[in-house]
C-alpha cells in the first residue's frame, strides 16, 4: 500500500475536534445496555504465517463451536481495547482472533496506549506500515483463516467474519478477496483510503469478493473525502453483493475504538449494534 494511506491514518488521529469530543465523553453513560453475555476463555496465540509468527488475541465461547472472526486493527495495534473488544465479541458467540497487524517488526502491543503524539512514534509505527504490502496482506489473511478453522470453537462449515478500523478497513477488503470461499461477512469502522486513484486500491478487489459489507464511515472523514463514500457503492450496484453505507453523524476518525480520544460511545454501540445484525444474518 501507498505511504500516504500511513500519513493520513497518523495525521487524523491528531487531529480533534475538542468540542465533539466533550460530548461524548459527556454521553458515556448513555450506551445501550448488551444482551446477556456468554462465557468466554480468552488467551495470545501465533499464527504461523510464510512471513513469520504472528501473535494474536483469541477469544472464543467456553462451549460449542462459533463462527470464526478476524479483527484487524487500527494503525496503533493489537493493545488492551482491541483485547477487550474482542473478548466483547467472543460473548456474543463469535471465536474472535485479534490481529497484530505489525508482528513482521514487533510484538503486541506495538502502542500500548493507542495515539501516540510524539513524532518518533509516529515515525516508527509509520516504517512498519510499510511491511504491510497488499500480496503481504493476502498471505496474513490466508494463514488466519487456516488457523481459525483449525480451532475446536469454531465451526468450518459456517462463514467467516471480519472487522477493521481505520487502517484496517483496507484490511478488511484484501482479507474477503483473498479467501473468498470463506470470509462472508466484512465490516469496516472509520476505514480510510478505501476507494482511490490508486493501481492497488481496496475496491478494485471488490469483483473477487462473496461478502456482504458494512461501512460505518466517521462524519470528519466524509468531510474530508465526501467521494470515497459514492466510489463504494458504485462498486457494489455493479455487484450481487450487499453493502450498507452510513456516515454516521457527529463523529470523529476513531470513533469506535474506547482507549482513543474520538471515542463516540453511543454511536459506537449503534454501529456495533450494525456489526450484529450483519454477523447475524450473514454467518448464519
Amino acid at each position: 500500500m501507498c505511504n500516504t494511506e500511513t500519513d493520513q491514518d497518523l495525521a487524523a488521529f491528531s487531529r480533534r475536534d475538542l468540542g465533539l469530543i466533550a460530548g461524548s465523553i459527556g454521553l458515556a453513560s448513555a450506551a445501550p445496555a448488551r444482551a446477556a453475555a456468554l462465557p468466554v476463555t480468552e488467551r495470545m496465540v501465533s499464527v504461523k504465517t510464510p512471513d513469520g509468527m504472528a501473535d494474536c488475541h483469541f477469544a472464543a465461547p467456553a462451549k460449542g463451536k462459533h463462527p470464526g472472526v478476524i479483527v484487524w486493527p487500527d494503525i496503533y495495534g493489537l493493545r488492551p481495547a482491541f483485547q477487550q473488544m474482542g473478548k466483547k465479541l467472543a460473548e456474543s458467540g463469535y471465536a474472535v482472533l485479534t490481529v497484530n497487524p505489525f508482528y513482521r517488526s514487533a510484538k503486541a502491543p506495538t502502542s500500548p496506549e493507542g495515539s501516540p503524539r510524539d513524532e518518533a512514534s509516529r515515525a516508527k509505527i509509520g516504517e512498519m506500515r510499510k511491511l504491510m504490502t497488499p500480496d503481504a496482506i493476502a498471505r496474513d489473511a490466508q494463514a488466519l483463516v487456516a488457523f481459525l478453522d483449525k480451532q475446536k470453537s469454531v465451526n468450518p462449515k459456517r462463514k467467516i467474519g471480519t472487522t477493521g478500523y481505520c487502517m484496517g478497513g483496507g484490511l478488511i477488503m484484501r482479507t474477503a478477496a483473498a479467501v473468498p470461499s470463506r470470509v462472508g461477512a466484512a465490516a469496516s469502522f472509520h476505514g480510510g483510503n478505501l476507494a482511490t486513484d490508486a493501481p492497488d486500491s481496496p475496491h478494485l478487489l471488490i469483483p473477487k469478493m462473496k461478502a456482504d459489507f458494512l461501512f460505518a464511515i466517521a462524519a470528519k472523514d466524509d468531510e474530508r473525502n465526501p467521494t470515497e463514500k459514492d466510489r463504494l457503492r458504485m462498486a457494489y450496484r455493479a455487484t450481487s453483493l450487499a453493502a450498507e453505507i452510513e456516515v454516521y453523524e457527529g463523529t470523529l476518525h476513531g470513533w469506535c475504538v474506547s482507549d482513543g480520544q474520538a471515542w463516540n460511545p453511543p454511536a459506537a454501540e449503534r454501529a456495533w449494534g450494525r456489526l450484529l445484525a450483519l454477523f447475524g444474518k450473514a454467518l448464519a
